[in-house]
């Protein structure tokens, strides 16, 4: 019975719980179990706080039997990347260096999912730094579809454990596309909101101006509620926009009847592998199947573009860690420090031709908007590869641009994206697709999601490593 608990949604046990067919410590004690018998496989977490959650499970239920207003989240376990600051608790970014960082507050998205009754087991394993490899000396999580595919960077722990049943949702980050990366390579439901939706408050980042937060879970009704706890201002951090929050959650039914949704057939049949392309053309016939316009469209060149956000991210990673760089280059990973080197090589003059481009992208896909309402695209060109494949493309720059020319311009536009599981391979590995929308406009992105949700099933699936 734990097991199948804690495979369903986190709505759902958020019904059970504020219903009293379920009680808090009840949920916790299943979470903790399943994570202490399948981690060990997995490698999802780089801390458990086993003890901290059963506090808060306690407290919870007194809340809830002393009749005292609960939270939408009350009660429902929930673990987040290791770069988001949790008080009392080891914050390392999947770097040594930073292995004994225990910050002495909350970043500002875990103190807003606590607020709305959420009850952290743990923190996330991720690549160092948030880029693109796992340090030498961290053992990189498992993808539960089987453990010769990639689980996605950076937030590869967020993604196995939310799709290995360890935990009910999470939060990841996505820089060049590390909510999608994990979210499609593990089967899961993934949104990146506009940058500014959501405060980087008490965040380890990696490249400030195209760091995005997000939440991972397994359904979009799931990942609504957890947007409509963090997202909003916040006076700690002044790149968080003022922008009115709307109620999600509210506007998760409104369908997509009379949406207009584009696709650039050519984007999708030039860099995408066939699975991809078969899942784009059956969310396509979804969607338009449940009223929406489908409208072609001609994105910019993308992998030009995704290019432009590599070169942006390694001049700001290089910033990022200036105070231990070069100084403690010993403590760093082979992929990491390679990347710095080249972003400290960065020259005033390139990094002001790469704002006026990205400026001129931006506007571009603003200007879309106006004839559009969401755009459909695959979230990666092709289903998960096999480590082994990965190993031979290391040095295949196209191959890499390749993999992020759905995900890193959209990171620096700035635009919302939500990758939704729309299909499989015939060796059973999910492959994802998304909807973008214009900024702010994660209510009409997430309406669209549950319509599709709503008439599918490929968001039910479960991974064999979780069902074994």
């Amino acid at each position: 019975m734990s097991d199948a608990l804690c495979l369903k949604s986190l709505t759902e046990v958020a019904g059970l719980i504020r219903s009293s067919a379920l009680s808090s410590r009840e949920l916790v004690e299943a979470q903790l179990a399943r994570i202490e018998a399948l981690d060990p496989r997995l490698h999802a977490y780089a801390t458990v706080v086993a003890d901290e959650a059963r506090r808060a499970a306690q407290r919870a239920d007194e809340q809830q039997a002393a009749g005292k207003p609960c939270g939408p989240l009350h009660g429902v376990p929930i673990a987040v990347k290791d770069l988001y600051d949790s008080a009392g608790v080891r914050t390392a970014a999947g770097m040594p260096l930073r292995g004994d960082h225990v910050p002495s507050s909350d970043a500002t998205v875990l103190a807003r999912l606590r607020a709305a009754g959420a009850i952290l087991v743990g923190k996330l394993q991720m690549t160092e730094g948030a880029f693109s490899a796992h340090h030498p000396d961290v053992v990189a999580p498992i993808n539960p579809w089987g453990e010769q595919y990639w689980p996605g960077v950076s937030s590869s722990g967020s993604g196995v454990a939310t799709a290995a049943g360890l935990c009910f949702g999470s939060l990841g980050s996505d820089t060049l596309g590390s909510i999608r990366f994990p979210s499609a390579a593990n089967g899961i439901t993934g949104l990146k909101p506009t940058w500014g939706r959501v405060s980087r408050a008490g965040v380890f980042p990696l490249a400030e101006s195209l760091d995005h937060i997000g939440p991972m879970a397994r359904t979009v009704a799931d990942v609504a509620a957890m947007l409509q706890a963090i997202a909003g201002p916040d006076a700690a951090d002044p790149t968080a926009s003022n922008e009115p929050v709307p109620d999600y959650t509210a506007a998760l039914n409104r369908g997509v009847a009379g949406l207009r949704i584009g696709i650039d057939r050519q984007a999708v049949a030039t860099i995408a592998e066939s699975s991809v392309a078969q899942v784009c053309a059956h969310a396509e016939q979804v969607l338009a199947g449940l009223g929406a316009e489908i409208v072609d469209i001609s994105l910019p060149p993308l992998q030009a573009v995704a290019t432009d956000a590599l070169q942006l991210c390694v001049a700001e990673t290089a910033y990022t860690h200036r105070e231990t760089y070069p100084s403690r280059r010993d403590a760093y990973g082979p992929v990491l420090a390679g990347l710095i080197d080249n972003g400290r090589k960065v020259d005033a003059t390139t990094l002001i031709e790469l704002g006026y481009r990205r400026a001129a992208f931006t506007a571009k896909i603003h200007a879309m908007f106006g004839s559009v309402d969401l755009i459909l695209m695959p979230a990666m060109n092709r289903a998960a590869p096999t480590l082994d494949e990965l190993a031979r493309q290391i040095t295949n720059l196209d191959e890499r641009l390749a993999r992020m020319a759905f995900t890193a311009p959209f990171d620096l536009s700035g635009h919302p994206c939500l990758t939704l599981p729309g299909g499989a391979t015939e060796a059973g590995v999910p492959v994802a697709f998304q909807l973008m929308g214009a900024h702010f406009a994660e209510a009409t992105v997430l309406a669209a999601g549950q319509a599709f949700q709503q008439a599918t099933q490929w968001h039910l699936q479960r991974p064999p490593l979780a069902t074994d």
